[in-house]
C-alpha cells in the first residue's frame, strides 16, 4: 500500500508554489533512503499533481505530542540515530532539508523515524552556499537569519542538524530550547540567539547534555553536524550503527496499529469545506469531458447543417438551370415546327 500526496495546479499557481513543487519532485525522483518518506510514481490530471509515496500508517512526531504521549529516552535516542543516517545521505546527496521538525517525522508501524517533505529543500554542490531565508522560524539556525540580515556568507548542511537538536529537545521535554514565534521578527531572533541559554533538564544524562550542546552551538563551525561527529559522541558510543540502519533495533515507542494516528478533522474539513474535493473528482472531471465531448459534437452538427445547406442550394440551382435548358430547347422545337406554344394541334 502507498499513500498519495495531491496538489491543485491552479492553487499552485495563484500561491506561487510551482518552483518548490517541482523542486520537491525533481529531489525526490532522485534519492531513496531506509530513514525516508520515498516517492515511487508521479502523475497529473486536468486539475492535480499527484505523488505515490511509502505509506507511514503510525502518524508523525506532532500528532504524538499533541496526544500527550511521554517518550521515554531510549525512544528518542532510535529518533536521532535515524535522521542521523537520513541526514548523512541526504548530505552525500547534496541536499538540505531545511524543515526538519516533529510535524515531517513520520513514525512506521514499529515506530521507526522517516524524514518527509522536501518542499523547501535545496542542492548545493561544489562549495556553494544557501542564503534564502526558508523553513519554520523556530527550527531555523542561527545562521540562516544572520544571513538575511547581513548577507554574509550563506549556511549549508550544518543548519538540518540544528534542527533536528531543536526536535530531539522538544520531544523530550515537550517544549522547545527557544521560545520563538513566528511572528518574531528576525532582528529579535538574533539576539535571542546571542543572549539567551538553553536550560537542560537537571535530570537528562551528562552526556546526553554534551550532545545536545553540540547540536545546539550557535556557531556553524563548532556544531556538529555529520554522521563521523555524531559517532564520536560518548552518548552514542555504544550504538551499532548498522543494526540501527537495518531496523534491528527494537523501537522505545511503537504506535497502537488499533488506531489512526492524525486528526480526522482534516479530512472532514477536505470533504465539506474543499471546492473541488478529490473523491468527488472523477464525477467532476467526467461531466467537464461531457460537456467538452457536446460542444464538440454541437460544433460537428453545426459543420455538418451548413455542408448540408451548401448541397441544397447546389442542388435546386442545378435544378432550375437543368429547368430553363429543357424550355429553351422545347422553343427551339416549336419554332422549328412553326409552331407557337399556345398553338397546340388538335388531337
Amino acid at each position: 500500500m502507498y499513500a498519495m500526496k495531491y496538489m491543485n495546479k491552479q492553487q499552485c499557481i495563484e500561491r506561487d508554489e510551482v518552483r518548490n513543487v517541482f523542486r520537491e519532485l525533481e529531489i525526490l525522483q532522485e534519492i531513496e533512503h531506509v530513514f525516508l518518506v520515498n516517492l515511487w510514481y508521479s502523475f497529473q490530471d486536468e486539475e492535480d499533481m499527484f505523488m505515490v509515496v511509502d505509506l507511514l500508517l503510525g502518524g508523525d512526531l506532532r500528532y504524538h505530542l499533541q496526544q500527550n504521549v511521554h517518550f521515554n529516552e531510549d525512544a528518542v535516542k532510535l529518533y536521532l540515530c535515524e535522521m542521523t543516517l537520513a541526514l548523512d545521505y541526504l548530505q552525500s546527496q547534496h541536499i538540505i532539508h531545511r524543515d526538519i521538525k516533529p510535524d515531517n517525522i513520520l513514525l512506521d508501524e514499529q515506530g521507526h523515524a522517516h524524514l518527509t517533505d522536501f518542499n523547501v529543500a535545496t542542492i548545493i554542490k561544489d562549495g556553494e552556499r544557501a542564503t534564502a531565508l526558508a523553513g519554520t522560524k523556530p527550527y531555523m539556525a542561527p545562521e540562516i537569519f544572520q544571513s538575511f540580515v547581513s548577507g554574509g556568507v550563506g549556511y549549508a548542511f550544518e543548519v538540518d542538524w540544528w534542527s533536528l537538536g531543536v526536535t530531539v529537545f522538544e520531544v523530550l521535554r515537550g517544549w522547545r530550547p527557544y521560545e520563538i514565534h513566528a511572528s518574531n521578527s528576525v532582528e529579535s531572533l538574533m539576539q535571542l540567539f546571542s543572549t539567551v541559554s538553553v536550560q537542560y533538564n537537571s535530570t537528562w544524562p551528562k552526556d546526553l547534555v554534551h550532545l545536545m550542546r553540540k547540536l545546539l552551538t550557535v556557531n556553524p563551525e563548532h556544531r556538529f553536524s555529520s554522521l563521523s561527529h555524531m559517532q564520536t559522541a560518548p552518548y552514542l558510543s555504544e550504538i551499532n550503527w548498522d543494526a540501527v540502519y537495518e531496523k534491528k533495533i527494537e523501537a522505545g515507542f511503537v504506535p497502537n496499529k488499533g488506531r489512526l494516528h492524525c486528526d480526522p478533522t482534516f479530512e472532514l474539513e477536505e470533504m465539506i469545506l474543499e471546492s473541488r474535493p478529490l473523491h468527488k473528482k472523477k464525477k467532476r472531471l467526467a461531466k467537464n469531458r461531457s460537456r467538452e465531448a457536446s460542444k464538440d459534437s454541437q460544433s460537428e452538427n453545426d459543420y455538418l447543417q451548413e455542408c448540408l445547406e451548401v448541397t441544397t442550394n447546389q442542388t435546386l440551382r442545378l435544378e432550375t438551370n437543368q429547368n430553363l435548358l429543357m424550355l429553351n430547347l422545347c422553343g427551339m422545337l416549336f419554332e422549328k415546327s412553326g409552331m407557337h406554344e399556345a398553338e397546340i394541334p388538335p388531337t
